[in-house]
């Protein structure tokens, strides 16, 4: 149901954990463009989210009223398959203090930010929100997603037990400004972007990609999650999470001509079909936060142009430190 209450004051002391990856820099873009003042923002050096004891003292130092837990360790396939003992501790662990620290110390409200790969991989589509836990995951990425189902039972817990405002959003495939293009550990789209980039730097045609290019993904530009972050912090107080995504798909392989049209079009793309696809097809149902009274604005090929004018103005090194496996404030 939308909240009777009224928008967050301007001067309210708010936590962005995660604040410098993909997620977190685009909330905080956005709270900083609506007037908000009083962000609390620490990085990895200054305060390790695995450790309940530090996260515990932090919070009782600063006293945050608002908290969006936006941190942890991600990537795409290839990171998921090689590092799930990380993928699952680093989450499991940052989840849990976040989320006691701010039931301790009294914060007014935490939004919790999960994934679409928490649904099951032979989900009926679009996949609702009511379909969490009705089959087995996607394989390739399910440490990650129990640790990510884990944050949405311990929201849904801490508001049973102790009446904590605690709510869930889950969004679909991100990219944008800040994403991580390092190959070892990105997400499709930069991962594509960066390959084409690459080949053209390089003078080569060819440019390889990973399976058959036949799943289909919906894929949602960053600023507009930050956007429905916002809008479910000041409107939103159920127990159920929401999906958040745009509501249209495509398949890998349109997704790669569209990058390829942008980036080289030169280029001839390469599917290496003995490497995994992953699930068949993943598009959420968002009735739900449009009946709210929200949905996203920024188009595919706009929001692919200005990722890649993101890209080449902030050099090869520009990548997210919200891919690197020792995940905390930062």
């Amino acid at each position: 149901m939308i909240a009777e209450a009224p928008r967050l004051p301007r001067d309210a002391r708010i936590h962005v954990a995660g604040h410098r990856g993909l997620v977190g820099s685009a909330i905080v873009r956005k709270l900083r463009a609506e007037g908000f003042e009083n962000l609390l923002l620490a990085n990895r050096e200054q305060l390790d989210l695995r450790d309940q004891a530090a996260v515990n003292y932090w919070y009782q130092a600063n006293q945050p009223e608002y908290v969006f837990l936006v941190a942890g360790t991600v990537g795409g396939i290839l990171a998921n398959s090689t590092r799930p003992a990380e993928f699952i501790y680093d989450n499991l662990m940052i989840h849990a203090t976040v989320v006691e620290a701010a039931h301790r110390f009294g914060s007014k409200k935490l939004l919790y930010l999960g994934s679409s790969c928490i649904y099951p991989r032979e989900a009926d589509q679009p996949i609702t929100e009511e379909a969490l836990l009705t089959g087995g995951l996607e394989p390739t990425n399910e440490p990650y997603a129990v640790a990510k189902i884990a944050g949405i039972k311990l929201c849904q817990a801490y508001r049973r037990q102790y009446g904590c405002n605690f709510v869930s959003a889950m969004p679909t495939n991100l990219y944008g400004p800040g994403d991580n293009f390092d190959l070892q550990s990105s997400h499709v789209v930069p991962a594509l972007m960066r390959k084409c980039h690459d080949a053209r730097e390089d003078g080569r045609r060819e440019v390889p990609i990973w399976g058959t290019g036949s799943p289909r993904r919906e894929f949602l530009h960053v600023d507009d999650l930050a956007d429905a972050c916002l809008f479910l912090m000041e409107h939103y107080e159920d127990e159920q999470h929401v999906n958040v995504g745009c509501g249209q798909d495509l398949s890998i392989r349109e997704l790669a001509e569209i990058i390829r049209d942008i980036v080289h079009p030169d280029a001839e793309l390469v599917f290496d079909t003995s490497k995994p696809d992953g699930a068949p097809r993943k598009l959420l149902d968002v009735s739900k936060l449009a009946e709210l009274g929200w949905s996203a604005s920024i188009g595919l090929e706009e929001g692919i142009r200005s990722t890649y004018s993101w890209f080449v103005d902030n050099g090869q090194s520009g990548r997210s430190t919200e891919s690197r496996p020792v995940t905390a404030g930062a």
